[in-house]
């Protein structure tokens, strides 16, 4: 089932054109990288899915049209976890993934036995469960970048998007992080991920969406969406292809 889809989708920032003609669907139990040289409207694609930027076109989120959604519901709908998240003030780390339960109550309602227990899953998903009592200012910001990612996680949304959450973390963790993303999918969650790194992109992501000067310029399973003559054309890198009994994945090498 597609939990999301566009169709001919265009967006701009007053005159200058961001997104042109994007058609692209994203399903349910499915993590689909959204990659894309800098500047090639990824994190612009999130913002008019989140009906915060004005777009021309058609959104759907779960088989209903964007413009039929309550900002309320589209909040329980999508948790979005936005590229350089980060919190600057002594709030505990367990305090901050509360935060994503927030949707899920009416104004100042205390947190329910169903919040506790949907925070304390989140924390221990993202392997933050030692961060809980912590002040998030006193963190890392590879652990900040976890406990952010779980109080996301947190609100329990059937579509996720995550704006470049691996930016900031260790190789471990980074790996880490892909597994959590591809257990969420599992759940039937319908994860989007910005990612830069095409190797994480193309081992751990069932498809791979390539964004070129606003355009789609491939959709598909990564090795027919990563092939050579894309790579070539829209990163202007010649790439590895890289084979283990255990995945694949695609390495920038060169440039062309």
């Amino acid at each position: 089932m597609n939990a999301l889809s566009f169709a001919n989708v265009s967006a701009s920032y007053g005159a200058r054109p961001i997104l042109s003609g994007i058609t692209a669907t994203f399903k349910a139990g499915a993590v689909t990288a959204i990659v894309g040289p800098n500047g090639a409207g990824k994190t612009t694609l999130f913002r008019v899915a989140l009906g915060v930027l004005p777009s021309g076109g058609a959104i759907r989120i779960l088989d209903n049209d964007l413009k039929n959604w309550s900002r309320e519901a589209l909040a329980r709908t999508i948790a979005y976890l936005p590229q350089g998240a980060d919190a600057h003030w002594p709030i505990s780390a367990k305090r901050l993934v509360a935060l994503g339960r927030l949707p899920h109550r009416k104004p100042f309602a205390p947190p329910n036995a169903a919040d506790e227990v949907a925070v304390a899953e989140a924390l221990n998903r993202c392997e933050a469960h030692e961060l809980a009592g912590r002040a998030i200012d006193e963190l890392s910001a590879g652990e900040r970048a976890r406990v952010l990612l779980a109080r996301a996680l947190a609100t329990g949304a059937p579509i996720l998007m995550a704006d470049e959450p691996a930016a900031h973390l260790d190789p471990a963790h980074q790996l880490g992080l892909m597994r959590l993303l591809k257990d969420e999918a599992r759940r039937g969650t319908a994860v989007l991920v910005t990612l830069h790194d095409l190797a994480l992109a193309s081992r751990y992501c069932d498809e791979v969406l390539v964004l070129e000067r606003g355009t789609v310029a491939a959709q598909g399973i990564p090795e027919r969406a990563l092939n050579d003559e894309t790579l070539a054309r829209v990163f202007g890198v010649r790439a590895l292809h890289v084979r283990e009994k255990d995945g694949s994945a695609v390495i920038a090498w060169a440039p062309v």
